[in-house]
């Protein structure tokens, strides 16, 4: 007796429809249009920044705010180059150092709270995060004080040690979550062939580390950089950053000459664009890397 089996039926495979040319079209259309009306938006002050730094006086008016120089003049470059110049340089030597102590500092403590493990780890860590949720405005009186006691001079100095102690928490939190996501079998591997914390940080983890690195000299040096609060408190107009170079700058012209103050504006705020610019094609990366663990 034979029988006869039927195939098991199998089934189909759901078709989805093919999207149109014309609905792709549109689709693409609509997101670019999207992105240029909001780059537009976001490069509208800097248009009016642009054109009235190059306007003489007579034409840099509020009424004239959107139109372009009647004749273009680079004196209130000349003239905003020579009001913040120094100032320029004092911010360089106080924003270079505490960028890379603090991103030094920090790394060293990303990676022993994220792979030396210790009785109260995670109570230093959440002890060190605590900072970044104080208000610089509610410490400023006593921290000038321990300032004064420090006897740490006024200026560039002071501005240093703060930025460094207060740029810890965030340094400290995008290091041990960078380390963390790094393979346990890399720290293992050095410690089996006798390498301590410290060989292993240096010649392990360190050259590994740019991506995160990039993050946080970026972060760093822009909040070093465009720092006002701290200017105020523990400097002044002679020995202090570029923030209140260019207040003063702007006070003095805004009765006189907007293209002046407008001309100190992007002067101030180049040295932030090209260390982005150099370092910029890390930040992704470096903010992406210790999302998910390995």
């Amino acid at each position: 007796m034979t029988v006869l089996l039927e195939p098991m039926s199998r089934k189909a495979p759901r078709r989805f429809d093919a999207v149109s040319p014309g609905r792709y079209a549109a689709r693409r259309t609509l997101r670019y249009g999207l992105i240029l009306a909001f780059a537009v938006l976001v490069l509208i002050p800097v248009y009016v920044l642009f054109v009235t730094s190059f306007k003489g006086s007579g034409d840099a008016t509020p009424a004239r705010a959107w139109s372009i120089p009647e004749v273009w003049t680079t004196e209130n470059w000349r003239a905003a180059w020579t009001s913040l110049s120094p100032s320029i340089w004092r911010t360089v030597q106080m924003v270079v150092p505490s960028t890379v102590v603090s991103a030094f500092l920090g790394s060293l403590n990303g990676f022993v709270l994220a792979r030396w493990r210790f009785p109260g780890a995670d109570t230093v860590f959440a002890l060190i995060l605590f900072g970044m949720f104080i208000p610089y405005q509610a410490v400023m009186i006593p921290l000038n004080q321990l300032v004064l006691d420090l006897r740490v001079p006024n200026g560039i100095p002071s501005l240093i040690l703060l930025h460094v102690v207060f740029g810890l928490p965030i340094t400290t939190l995008i290091f041990r979550g960078f380390y963390r996501s790094v393979p346990a079998e890399l720290v293992e591997a050095a410690r089996v062939d006798g390498a301590g914390p410290l060989r292993t940080y240096w010649s392990v983890v360190l050259p590994i580390s740019v991506p995160s690195f990039a993050v946080v000299l970026i972060w760093q040096f822009t909040n070093g950089w465009n720092d006002y609060l701290f200017a105020v408190f523990f400097s002044s107009s002679q020995n202090g950053p570029v923030t209140i170079a260019l207040n003063n700058l702007a006070n003095g012209a805004l009765l006189q000459n907007y293209g002046v103050s407008m001309a100190g504006a992007l002067l101030a705020s180049l040295p932030t664009l090209l260390v982005y610019v150099v370092l910029g094609r890390y930040f992704v990366g470096g903010l992406m890397s210790g999302s998910v663990k390995g």
